[in-house]
């Protein structure tokens, strides 16, 4: 028994742990969780901290998280520097593999994510399901004026609706739908479109299950939610209550902090199942209880920390650091908390370092090596110094200022040292730029934008360049941000945020004002909005202007708004007639209209400009294989593979056009390079599973079938595949509820209808086997093999 219980001196040791003063109900409350089981009505599954800067919200949940850890949980901290769900997932995963449990699956699909979301494609448009007339459909244009646009597969779109009318987001819509039931040419379009977490998130429920079978409880938490919280709120919700991703297993327990109370609106009907956890600044007892076990005791001195602090645990910790141990410590009443700090702190070069340290975002040995002058045999001591005290936090290999202490520092400084101010941020802004530039080694701007170090670099820059009112500085960021928006939309708001911080930290007016209005943009819009905004007030100069409208058009073709694209990539390149992307991405919207011709024309423009890029190389030969002009197609895809030998798109596309010419081995050989290059690749594994079919390997069919399902499972396109496959086998009754899934999915899918029909006649069900075929030649007059089903069917009667 005495090996499983902790001694005394134990005991104490955690009592007195830094910031363990106070909050012993909700750290009380917290560990009584852990000894109901999750089916009993007292268990609780999610515990909301919230409360004031300052208030102790950070310092409580990390203690939570070490007595989540004494009682055998796997842990995950997540805050703000997740800038969107797919971040959060990967926070998640990588402080697991850290205790010992990798997620390589996730880990897997997660890296597949970063290397394919810049360079996603639009889907093609399906020849067997499009209206003939090209308008939208009956089902597509209710479903848009419903404002679900397109069964909810259109992420954003929403925020367009005052500037696309409802036939056009039906349409786009209905060919959406009907391209990636159709094409899915590379996964990242499905994640693009579909929106990532509804691909990523079963594949992270199935690692906490797994987990969960070697961990008696797993608790994740979501700190900074005041930040967080309006990108994954309504996922965690999703998560939490809803069927949509999977099972949640019943042993996880989350914990959201943030400054804002429990949002009724969204979890009013949770209330049962949670614990709400509202913190107040320390009362009179508890603030002289920290003080006392810093040995700060003498009462003219504890009245003055009662004064300064407002019982706010950050600045009570602060304080009580420096010991102040008599009246003479007590000084100026009209001096704030962190200036008391500092008069207490008696060390000039710790004084000094704190006052430094507080100019950039973050800090590692580096930057602090950068910043403090005239220390340097006491870089590592000071490191430590400022690692411990109660207003830094640790963000991994980084430490960060607490907001309440670093602001006033901030303010300090600014106010009474200008000069030195100014002259510290252009020195920052310098040190910085030299670390990035040291880090581009000759690469392009497209491959340094998905950089995540050098990203980091350049925001860093730009802050300390935009608080020193350097010439030009305000400029050079809206430059990056037209960029930023090309990386996307967690990208792009941590350039918002950038801006935000920079017009706060250096009182500038202008750079806060443009702060507001992008980041008022961009959660109403996105980065669509945010780009137009940017075009109509940042007088950008001409090539920044095209490549703005070249971005815009790509976020309006994912969203299917195909003639807004097309008139932003005409305006980009009547800007730039150079600019290489702006051809690919109209020739890939061409693509999407059914218009090759265009497609290619702008295709073999981009070529022109860009003679050695494989991705449009491997467009170009899958837009040739699809009008059937063979030969010249597999010249595009080999010198795509040429170009570049990890082009999955590539591979997967000459295995479809070697599969078409009656090559299944050939075929093979091509779609397992893709597999290899892309495991989750949903149409290379459907596409092997036509191969499998043709080399009689109905088994093998089968099982690559259900792993794209598993992948895409909205794809009404896979969904019939495996259908057929079931139905060829005489297995009717279940093809069927994969042609009803994909109706339900997709209403006007022609080939579904079709398929469905001879499934029908095979059960004996004739009059509803008619009726679908009917249909099926109803959305596809052209329909050889439904009319020659419907006339055998009429025979056979």
């Amino acid at each position: 028994m005495s090996a499983t219980r902790p001694s005394m001196q134990e005991l104490i040791r955690r009592r007195r742990r830094a910031g363990l003063v106070g909050r012993g109900t909700e750290r009380a409350a917290f560990r009584t969780n852990f000894d109901v089981p999750p089916d009993d009505e007292r268990h609780r599954f999610l515990f909301h901290v919230h409360g004031n800067a300052g208030v102790g919200k950070t310092f409580l949940v990390r203690e939570l998280e070490q007595v989540a850890r004494e009682n055998g949980a796997l842990t995950a901290y997540v805050d703000e520097s997740a800038g969107s769900v797919p971040e959060a997932m990967s926070a998640i995963s990588g402080q697991f593999a850290g205790q010992g449990r990798r997620c390589k699956e996730l880990d897997r699909m997660l890296a597949t994510h970063r290397e394919r979301r810049h360079e996603a494609q639009a889907a093609l448009p399906d020849p067997t399901g499009a209206d003939p007339e090209g308008g939208p459909s009956a089902g597509g244009l209710a479903v848009a004026r419903a404002g679900l646009l397109g069964l909810g597969m259109v992420p954003g779109v929403g925020a367009l609706a005052p500037v696309l009318d409802a036939d056009r987001l039906a349409q786009g819509a209905d060919r959406l739908r009907a391209g990636l039931g159709a094409r899915l040419r590379n996964h990242d379009d499905a994640q693009l479109v579909l929106s990532p977490e509804r691909v990523l998130t079963p594949v992270l429920l199935n690692e906490l299950s797994d987990a969960a079978s070697a961990a008696p409880w797993i608790v994740l938490f979501f700190d900074t939610y005041e930040r967080t919280g309006p990108l994954l709120d309504a996922w965690l919700h999703d998560v939490m209550t809803g069927d949509r991703y999977g099972a949640l297993p019943a042993t996880v327990v989350v914990v959201t902090a943030g400054r804002s109370p429990f949002d009724t609106a969204r979890w009013g009907a949770f209330t049962d199942f949670m614990t709400d956890m509202p913190l107040e600044p320390f009362t009179e007892v508890e603030t002289r209880s920290l003080l006392a076990g810093r040995g700060v005791v003498a009462e003219p001195v504890v009245e003055e920390v009662l004064r300064l602090t407002g019982g706010l645990p950050v600045l009570v910790s602060t304080l009580a650091e420096s010991r102040p141990a008599g009246p003479d410590d007590v000084g100026d009443p009209s001096a704030t908390a962190v200036e008391r700090f500092l008069r207490w702190e008696h060390d000039p070069v710790r004084k000094a370092a704190a006052l430094a340290c507080a100019l950039p975002r973050w800090l590692d040995g580096d930057v602090l090596r950068s910043v403090v002058d005239g220390a340097d045999d006491r870089l590592d001591e000071l490191y430590e110094w400022l690692r411990n005290m109660p207003f830094v936090t640790e963000r991994g290999d980084r430490m960060q200022y607490h907001d309440v202490v670093r602001a006033p520092m901030l303010r300090l400084q600014r106010g009474r040292f200008p000069r030195a101010w100014a002259e510290r941020q252009r020195r920052l802004a310098d040190v910085f730029r030299g670390w990035r530039e040291e880090t581009e080694a000759g690469r392009g701007p497209d491959e340094l934008w998905q950089d995540e170090n050098w990203r980091e670099l350049r925001l860093a820059e730009s802050y300390h360049s935009l608080c020193t009112d350097r010439s030009g500085a305000l400029t050079a960021v809206l430059r990056d941000l037209v960029r930023a928006c090309a990386a996307g939309d967690a990208v792009a708001g941590r350039w918002a945020r950038l801006l935000t911080d920079a017009g706060q930290d250096a009182g500038r007016e202008p750079v806060a004002r443009w702060a507001d209005s992008l980041t008022r943009s961009l959660t109403e819009g996105g980065t669509a909005a945010l780009l137009s905004l940017l075009l109509r007030r940042a007088g950008l100069e001409a090539p920044v202007r095209a490549l703005a409208h070249a971005v815009r058009g790509s976020r309006l073709r994912h969203n299917g708004a195909y003639a807004e694209a097309l008139a932003e990539y005409d305006r980009a390149l009547a800007l730039d007639p150079g600019l290489a992307r702006a051809y690919r991405s109209r020739a890939m919207t061409h693509g999407s209209l059914d218009d090759y011709d265009a497609a290619l024309a702008d295709i073999d423009r981009a070529l022109a400009l860009n003679p050695d890029d494989a991705r449009s190389h491997a467009i170009r030969g899958d837009f040739l294989r699809t009008v059937k002009r063979y030969d010249d197609a597999l010249r595009a895809l080999d010198e795509a593979i040429r170009l570049d030998p990890a082009t999955d798109f590539a591979w997967g596309s000459r295995g479809a056009l070697r599969l078409g010419r009656g090559d299944p081995h050939g075929a093979l050989a091509d779609l397992n390079q893709a597999l290899e290059l892309t495991p989750d690749y949903p149409w290379a594994l459907a596409r092997r599973a036509r191969v499998w079919r043709a080399l009689g390997e109905p088994a093998r069919q089968r099982a690559d079938l259900d792993r794209a399902l598993a992948v895409h499972p909205d794809s009404a396109w896979i969904l019939c595949e495996r259908g057929d496959a079931l139905r060829v086998r005489g297995h009717d009754t279940e093809a069927l509820a994969d042609y009803d899934r994909a109706l339900a999915l997709d209403p006007e899918y022609a080939s579904a209808y079709a398929s469905r029909g001879v499934s029908l006649a095979g059960l004996g069900r004739h009059d509803e086997a008619l009726a679908d075929l009917d249909r099926a030649l109803e959305l596809s007059p052209e329909y050889e093999w439904a009319r020659r089903q419907r006339e055998s069917l009429s025979v056979r009667r």
